[in-house]
């Protein structure tokens, strides 16, 4: 018969439960306890002066869970996740446009020196302009109220990605390609075996970076050009004076966006276990 010691180191063994034993978990949890107990007490106890005017925790909670919600959001309507899933449909049609133009660009600005002097130039006069200041311009060039809301996603994910995979290309020792022409690889076989695997790393750090970058920006845009989506709901809210509803619709993105992160890291883990394993026996 089984005792509950072996119980409980039986189900350490189960992978997707193995999380719930790691001391991070834990940690991430008090840290949330800390972050929503200063946020009662500041509103609700204390009535700091900067956050009289913020919905306190109950209202928030309350607002959230009511099967009739006195602003419209909560967990009950239906529009509450008609807003979610045109939210994650925007980001991940952007995100996955920026991955596939992204990472080529990103690789070719890091190989090729006379591709990166024409190029490159370019790349880094457009990349500090705020995606606001795009608004009009995507507006103009994209019929519809999707594709410039997409658009302008895309546009600050794409610049995050390509930058991080030139600099992962560029982090690549010298030697590794000297030592592919000694055996007398061409540059497509270059390119394929040191070039790609080289900045493999680099590149699912900037996927990770982007995916993030998507999200913020999609929220900008959505509220200037969305009819859906948790940026539209966040400035509607603010217009209306709904600030519970302002709160639930940031805590969303937050959740959402956390969890299109971890997505992102996971796949990344699981494609770079060549890299784990070489760290390990560097460290050995």
């Amino acid at each position: 018969m089984a005792t509950p010691a072996s119980l409980t180191v039986q189900m350490r063994e189960i992978p997707i439960l193995r999380a719930f034993f790691t001391p991070r978990l834990y940690l991430m949890f008090i840290g949330f306890a800390l972050f929503l107990a200063f946020w009662h007490l500041a509103v609700d106890v204390w009535k700091l002066p900067r956050f009289s005017q913020m919905p306190g925790l109950k209202t928030v909670v309350t607002e959230w869970i009511n099967p009739s919600p006195v602003y419209g959001i909560s967990i009950y309507e239906p529009e509450y996740y008609k807003h979610i899933l045109a939210s994650c449909l925007r980001v991940f049609v952007a995100f996955a446009l920026a991955t596939v133009l992204g990472v080529p660009l990103g690789l070719f600005l890091g190989w090729s020196k006379k591709f990166r002097e024409y190029v490159f130039p370019v790349f880094e006069m457009l990349r500090p302009i705020p995606i606001l200041a795009w608004v009009p311009l995507a507006i103009i060039m994209f019929t519809g109220l999707e594709t410039p809301v997409i658009f302008l996603a895309f546009l600050a994910s794409f610049f995050v990605t390509s930058l991080n995979t030139m600099l992962g290309v560029e982090s690549i020792d010298e030697s590794y390609f000297r030592a592919a022409q000694c055996l007398g690889a061409n540059n497509r076989q270059v390119f394929t075996n040191v070039v790609i695997p080289g900045a493999t790393p680099f590149i699912f750090t900037g996927l990770q970076i982007s995916i993030g970058v998507c999200w913020f920006s999609l929220v900008a845009a959505e509220m200037v050009s969305g009819q859906f989506g948790l940026g539209y709901i966040i400035n509607t809210s603010y217009t209306n004076v709904r600030y519970p509803t302002i709160i639930i619709g940031m805590i969303t993105l937050g959740a959402v966006g956390y969890s299109t992160s971890a997505l992102v890291r996971m796949v990344g883990n699981h494609l770079m276990k060549w890299r784990m394993r070489e760290l390990a026996l560097g460290g050995n």
